[in-house]
């Protein structure tokens, strides 16, 4: 599936084997996925997972969501209400809840087909992974529009220098034109928008299919559009980096995070920070959500794999 054009709208040292990559011009021709990666600063890896298991994942996922009993039934899309649904950020992505733990999570997130491409873009596999979240996000056309405007960001601070970290999106649901999904501005750099524009750049609906993996750059410009269509948007967040590049620091920051069932930001091996529990208002002040959960519904089984991957056991 093509990508479709939207009509709208001190520095830090990392230990990079790719600094030549910093800039958009590409020099090396690998044969594969790279080429399209370092030539657009996004691409899209076919059928990392089968569409039989993304529709899985995507189940288990539902499963989750439906587990807060709070009125939602996919099966029923009269209870596709925002009412009945906990809270998230930006219309889908669930932040608290321990939601990055849940056992389907960390299924997705040690998939061979899902790490490998990280692992033949960063040449080397021992790596960590980030403990990112799930994205959920109920078709406008149905629940209505959400309160939320376009974000256009970078995730990479452009004090860090080169390619530091690459951002991954485990796509277990159709993201055609309509769809909702990723958008990015393509090429990058660090002007605003209206000076993309001016000088031809393009906004770009990246499309995918189930088990479809996205990459992208970090120093690229791009955010969530919300679909006219009535899918149900479903993807897992999924970011990787080299161990090596993790300080003692952060790794105890990291194990600390991941046996109190944190979420946290795209980045895996440093930037570690939790996004809190879950609160609401009551009478003007905020108080416990009493939807939060301090460990996931379903607990993942603690592999060798997974704990090297999650960072708390070296390689």
């Amino acid at each position: 599936m093509a990508p479709s054009r939207v009509d709208i709208l001190e520095p830090l040292s990392t230990p990079n084997p790719l600094k030549t990559h910093q800039n958009t011009k590409q020099e090396t021709h690998y044969g594969d996925f790279r080429d399209d990666f370092f030539k657009n600063g996004y691409t899209v890896i076919k059928g990392v997972l089968s569409k039989e298991r993304a529709r899985e994942y995507q189940s288990e996922a539902l499963d989750w969501l439906e587990s807060f009993n709070i009125g939602f039934n996919r099966h029923d899309r009269s209870t596709w209400k925002k009412e009945n649904l906990p809270q998230s950020f930006k219309g889908g992505m669930y932040l608290h809840f321990a939601a990055a733990h849940e056992k389907y999570m960390w299924d997705v997130r040690t998939e061979p087909g899902v790490v490998e491409p990280f692992a033949k873009l960063w040449g080397t596999d021992e790596l960590v992974v980030s403990f990112d979240t799930v994205n959920i996000t109920l078709p406008q056309s149905i629940v209505g529009e959400y309160d939320s405007k376009p974000w256009p960001h970078c995730d990479q601070a452009p004090e860090r220098k080169g390619l530091s970290c690459v951002q991954g999106i485990v796509n277990l649901s159709e993201s055609g034109p309509d769809d909702g999904g990723l958008v990015d501005f393509h090429p990058f750099s660090d002007k605003d928008l209206d000076w993309y524009r001016e000088h031809g750049c393009e906004l770009i609906k990246v499309c995918a299919e189930p088990g479809d993996l996205i990459l992208w750059d970090s120093r690229e410009m791009h955010w969530a559009q919300f679909g006219d269509s009535d899918l149900i948007r479903t993807i897992v967040y999924a970011t990787y980096t080299p161990a090596a590049w993790m300080s003692d620091e952060d790794r105890a920051a990291k194990k600390e995070l991941f046996e109190s069932y944190e979420t946290t930001t795209h980045w895996p091996h440093t930037n570690l920070y939790t996004h809190g529990k879950a609160t609401i208002k009551v009478d003007g002040e905020e108080v416990p959500d009493p939807l939060e959960r301090d460990e996931p519904l379903t607990k993942p089984v603690r592999t060798e794999r997974l704990l090297k991957l999650a960072g708390v056991v070296p390689y």
